[in-house]
């Protein structure tokens, strides 16, 4: 059974255009309606963030129907929205946009060990005997940073497959990259981009975390951090390049809140299900388990906020992903690339389902509204 679009129960918090208003509405769900919860003691996303209890506010506010929930979404496809009707946008507005990279040890050491073996299946196995004599069978159990990392690590060199993934896949330090400017993200429905001199490129499924500037994180999100595979891989440092560009990044549909019953455990132990669909009928779905994941989510946001940086407007941080398609398009051994139309939907039951079209970034909307024109917007309205 396909996951829901949008999650039947829990605190939701999300961004809406609706006709007559300059600047986004703030919204939550109830009954199957979007209600719009916009008001001056919190008129943004992030002010709800930063209040002590974001849940219980978005709970007890009250506000007018703006429309039905399945009339949002329909209206919230690039290219078949109807301006005279509501449609919904990325659920965050000032926060920061951050991401961590590398951070499934199981799949990044067997991404390592496919590469350096070259097709040699004996090569390969004497590689992972290598490091599962060190490790143990289970991967995911290798904490970066580790003693046992640290052999991990000297073992690799020895063999002269060290790189700079490997470093921050099982080194102390994470990756921590900005994915793009405040208010620059895309919500459900919208078009990600990917540059037109890509040519090896994919979706990257991950779970999104909430986290105000105290660093706290509040509750969570999906997200597609959309990664041109070719770009990086020329150099590490084309890393902007391949990940922060127009329509790059989409999260949504909703920010789900912890209220109690969904918590960071909940998250934790998410199923995050990726499905493709080309215009040329391709198909690819994938799964990955947060259990796996070699960082936690807790860890990562304090490498990203704590005395060393601060975020006063709060952000929220892309966890990573441990899919990687290799699944062959248009030929035996060309692996997996978009193409301009596909279909992304990435999906987990607590959280609902974020679907984006691919097209390229500079045929995708551009971004024209950015925090000078919702800061000015909502003093010219009096919510400031």
């Amino acid at each position: 059974m396909a996951n829901p679009i949008v999650p039947t129960e829990g605190v939701l918090l999300g961004r809406a255009r609706v006709p007559g208003f300059d600047h986004p509405r703030v919204v939550t769900v109830r009954d199957g309606d979007v209600i719009d919860i916009t008001s001056k003691e919190a008129p943004t996303s992030r002010d709800i963030a930063e209040l002590d209890d974001p849940a219980g506010y978005v709970k007890s506010s009250m506000g007018p129907v703006i429309g039905s929930l399945h009339l949002l979404l329909a209206n919230s496809w690039s290219g078949k929205t109807n301006l005279n009707e509501p449609s919904l946008l990325s659920p965050i507005d000032l926060q920061a946009v951050k991401a961590a990279g590398v951070t499934f040890v199981v799949s990044l050491l067997e991404r390592v060990i496919e590469e350096q073996a070259r097709g040699d299946k004996a090569k390969a196995d004497a590689l992972r005997g290598d490091i599962l004599g060190l490790v143990g069978t289970d991967l995911s159990q290798l904490e970066p940073g580790s003693p046992a990392a640290m052999e991990v690590k000297k073992t690799l060199i020895a063999r002269g497959v060290w790189s700079q993934y490997l470093e921050v896949g099982i080194g102390p330090d994470a990756e921590i990259f900005t994915k793009c400017q405040p208010m620059a993200s895309v919500g459900y429905g919208a078009d990600v981009g990917i540059l037109p001199i890509s040519e090896w490129n994919n979706p990257e499924p991950e779970l999104v975390v909430v986290v105000t500037s105290k660093g706290t994180i509040i509750g969570a999100t999906l997200g597609n951090d959309v990664n041109l595979r070719d770009v990086e891989g020329r150099s590490a440092l084309l890393l902007g390049k391949a990940k922060d560009n127009n329509a790059s990044a989409s999260l949504g549909p909703f920010i789900r809140l912890f209220d109690g019953k969904f918590t960071i455990e909940t998250v934790k132990a998410a199923d995050i299900a990726l499905s493709v669909s080309g215009e040329d009928g391709f198909e690819l779905t994938g799964v990955s388990n947060l259990s796996q994941i070699s960082r936690s989510p807790e860890s990562l946001v304090a490498a990203s906020i704590g005395r060393h940086h601060q975020y006063p407007d709060g952000f929220v941080l892309y966890t990573g992903t441990m899919f990687a398609p290799v699944k062959d398009r248009g030929g035996a051994g060309k692996g997996f690339t978009h193409k301009v139309g596909d279909v992304v939907s990435i999906s987990t039951p607590s959280l609902g389902t974020l679907s984006n079209t691919v097209r390229l970034s500079t045929e995708a909307a551009p971004w024209t509204y950015g925090a000078s024109h919702l800061l000015r917007d909502l003093a010219k309205a009096g919510l400031l």
